[in-house]
């Protein structure tokens, strides 16, 4: 009889031996559900992209003018819920689940009330942003009231992500996934009320997507809190008063990660101010891009999640050289499934962009870009997932160092000069070149084992 999931992460946390065919299939059991669970929020950004995109190119291009900012916004609250959720999966390896627990209850405490200070000033920004990134007068009204809305939904995302982050720390991947896909049948039904039938256009697709975060968020709360074996608060009582050790071991973690999120979102931000000058049919044609490259790319970020996990257990049950092993098989397991990806992306480009956008003129450049960006998708993949098993290990300050570097560096600085010359295309030109750049250092990184080196400073 095959032995499941929890049998196969037992014997991780036990000592018990993995073969090699018993590794990869754990990491393949944890795996496909957080591809799933990355899928739906994909398709999530999707379909309101999709949504809004067919009302015209300016009211796409308005959300895809401060998407980059909310992107910068939520990379904050996931480096809150990283900085807690690794230390749940040292000690869930360590079989200390009481430990666990109250991690938990501190980082519910800290971390929504980093969210509540993110929304308050992302509302306080909201109406002079869309200047600040050089939009034009026929976008700069929906992108305000876009970011308005979805800032002050922050915190109902923050608790989305630290649950699910605190479930994965415990090798629970089917329940994120499973709300995490009712998360966009949720934001289907809201969005077609709010865009269609209310014909709130931008605005409709903002309360959409807020309602299903709240709605997943509560969800996603209630098991952890209720029903998770591990993780179930109503074991014990305990406080919620966070305390100098565990904070401190989350931002050792989470700070470089917080740090690189400003860093690395910033550079995304400086993207959209390079790009805006091309005008609103280019910010279409690279909003859309990126939306369509991401149904490429999101598995690797699941298998990622996957990866944080199986190391951060590992690691937590003192294994390092099996830590080093699943970080071989996620890294080749993600390189594998994306480059596949890029093919089908190559080919199927121009159909991909239709289903964004009825433009013939947002629909031909966007397939040029992401036909460009298919040969960076291996080594995006091998950088995704890589760090993945960095964050898991504690391994967060070099890493971050990498990806704020290579995005500045390689991408950022060259397309400045690149981008007015060549424009949109020599912007995923830039982009291409530097994700491959950035693969190679982390497998560099994977290969020569620093990544495993202060493991001991962080348990």
């Amino acid at each position: 009889m095959a032995e499941t999931k929890d049998i196969l992460l037992q014997r991780i946390r036990n000592g018990g031996t993995l073969s090699t065919g018993a590794q990869i299939r754990l990491c393949l059991m944890l795996s496909y559900p957080a591809i799933l669970a990355q899928l739906s929020s994909v398709m999530m950004q999707y379909i309101d992209t999709s949504m809004v995109g067919h009302l015209g190119a300016a009211q796409g291009a308005s959300i895809g003018l401060v998407s980059t900012c909310l992107w910068l916004w939520g990379g904050f609250c996931f480096a809150a819920s990283t900085g807690f959720s690794v230390q749940v999966a040292h000690l869930i390896g360590a079989n200390d689940f009481k430990g666990a627990r109250a991690v938990l209850r501190q980082a519910l405490t800290v971390a929504m009330s980093f969210s509540v200070a993110l929304a308050l000033i992302g509302a306080s920004v909201s109406q002079v942003l869309p200047y600040w990134l050089g939009g034009g007068p026929d976008i700069v009204g929906d992108a305000g009231k876009y970011f308005l809305i979805m800032a002050l939904f922050m915190p109902a995302m923050q608790l989305d992500w630290m649950c699910a982050a605190m479930l994965q720390a415990t090798g629970n991947m089917k329940v994120p996934s499973l709300l995490s896909i009712g998360m966009c049948v949720l934001d289907v039904i809201f969005n077609y009320l709010f865009i269609y039938k209310l014909e709130m256009g931008v605005v409709g697709a903002a309360l959409g997507s807020g309602l299903a975060e709240i709605i997943t968020g509560v969800a996603m709360f209630s098991f952890l809190a209720f029903k998770s074996p591990e993780m179930r608060l109503t074991q014990e009582k305990g406080s919620f008063r966070p305390t100098e050790k565990v904070v401190k071991k989350g931002l050792r973690i989470g700070g470089p990660m917080a740090f690189q999120n400003l860093l690395l979102r910033g550079g995304y931000i400086a993207a959209t101010v390079i790009v805006a000058p091309l005008g609103t049919i280019a910010i279409a044609a690279n909003t859309f891009a990126i939306t369509a490259e991401s149904l490429c790319y999101m598995p690797g970020a699941g298998i990622a999640d996957a990866a944080t996990s199986l190391v951060g257990q590992s690691i937590g049950a003192g294994r390092k050289e099996l830590a080093t092993r699943f970080a071989w098989i996620t890294a080749f397991l993600g390189m594998g499934i994306m480059g596949f990806l890029a093919i089908l992306m190559y080919f199927f480009a121009p159909e991909m962009m239709g289903l964004l956008s009825p433009d013939r003129e947002v629909i031909d450049l966007g397939a040029r870009v992401l036909r460009i960006e298919a040969f960076a998708e291996v080594g995006y993949a091998a950088a995704m997932v890589i760090y993945g098993s960095c964050v898991g290990a504690g391994d967060t300050k070099w890493p971050s160092v990498m990806n704020f570097g290579s995005m500045w560096i390689v991408r950022i600085l060259p397309a400045i000069f690149i981008t007015p010359v060549y424009g949109l295309v020599g912007f995923w030109v830039c982009m291409a070149v530097e994700l491959s750049f950035r693969g190679l250092l982390f497998l560099i990184r994977l290969y020569r084992g620093t990544w495993l080196k202060n493991v001991q400073d962080i348990l």
